[in-house]
Formats: C-alpha cells, sequence, structure tokens
C-alpha cells in the first residue's frame, strides 16, 4: 500500500462515521454526503459501500453443521482455480470492474499477487470447503493484516450460492481465528 493511500485511509477512518445507518441521520448524512461530493470533485468515483464486522473475544462462534468438511488449500493452483470460478456471476463492485477490463483468470491472478500472496499470515488457516464426497463449494482464508485477524477472502462457488453456505464457511474461519485467543476478528464482505 503506498503512503498516499495509508493516509488517506488513516484520515477516512477518523472523518467518515463507521455506522450503517449513516442516511437515517440527518447529522451523519451531511457530513458524509459533503466528503463524498469533494473526493468527486477530484475525480473520485463511489465504487462500493461494505459494512465492516467485527467478532470480539469471547463472543459465542457457531457450531459446525456437519453439511460440509473443511480442508486445507493444497496450494497456489487450487486456490487461484478456486478465485477464477467465483468470479462467476459475482455481485462483488471491485471485482466486477476488473472483469470489465480482464479475464477472470486474469483478475484471479492480480488479487492473489496484490493481496494473498503477500499475507503473512499462516497458509495452514487457509480452507476449502467441500461436500462430504469432496465436490468443492467454495473455500475461506482466515489471515492477520497489517492491524487485525481477518477474514481475508470468502467465497461460494456459483453453483452452490443460495443453498447457506456462505455461513457455514465464514463460521470455520472464524473458528480458526478464534482458536488463537485474538481479541477481534474483522471481515467487510463484498455487497
Amino acid at each position: 500500500m503506498t503512503v498516499g493511500a495509508r493516509l488517506l485511509r488513516t484520515a477516512m477512518a477518523e472523518i467518515l462515521p463507521q455506522t450503517p445507518d449513516w442516511r437515517e441521520k440527518a447529522e451523519t448524512r451531511s457530513v458524509v454526503e459533503d466528503r463524498m461530493t469533494a473526493f468527486e470533485q477530484t475525480g473520485a468515483r463511489l465504487l462500493a459501500e461494505r459494512l465492516r464486522f467485527e467478532r470480539r473475544q469471547g463472543t459465542p462462534v457457531a457450531p459446525p453443521q456437519k453439511r460440509l468438511v473443511f480442508r486445507k488449500i493444497r496450494g497456489e493452483d487450487e486456490v487461484l482455480d478456486l478465485m477464477t470460478r467465483v468470479l462467476d456471476g459475482t455481485l462483488d463492485a471491485h471485482s466486477r470492474d476488473d472483469l470489465a477490463r480482464m479475464s477472470a483468470r486474469e483478475a484471479a491472478i492480480r488479487h492473489y499477487e496484490d493481496e494473498l500472496a503477500h499475507d503473512r499470515s499462516l497458509r495452514d488457516w487457509w480452507r476449502v470447503a467441500a461436500l462430504p464426497d469432496g465436490t468443492p463449494v467454495g473455500f475461506v482464508t482466515p489471515a492477520r493484516n497489517d492491524y487485525h485477524p481477518v477474514i481475508g477472502y470468502l467465497a461460494v462457488l456459483p453453483e452452490h450460492r443460495g443453498n447457506g453456505y456462505l455461513d457455514e464457511i465464514l463460521a470455520e474461519g472464524t473458528r480458526i481465528l478464534a482458536a488463537q485467543e485474538v481479541p477481534r476478528i474483522r471481515a467487510a464482505p463484498a455487497p
């Protein structure tokens, strides 16, 4: 991350409200809209709005549901294949923006190289979620960024969406990080 990006991220964390209901309160709505207008005047454009979720130590973690089995990711090729496949039909604004300019494989490689390849966390934490017969359903990459333990990447393959698997995959990633007795776990899911 560049110095400019870090500066902007730090400034935004200080001046923008951290509540998802900012539109509903006149005092926060005008503050956010004024700042968004200022950004737009510099050529920026709003691409996505995301919520940040946080689990604090001591909060119960959902137990395994037994519909899925979890195993370690077998390596870079497997995670790139899964990342490529999940881009089919994605609703993630950043991924859709990438797909307008490059192939799904190129977007997966770019995301992997820009974020996951440099992750200092244990790759042993990364999990593939599969049906009992071994068919992959999705994956999760529990990690630790420069600030917090995080759910780095969480996805369900297109052919398995709509079955409630996302909750189970998130719970597995949360269990892995909670076992490290960390004070908090953060996630900022795609819209």
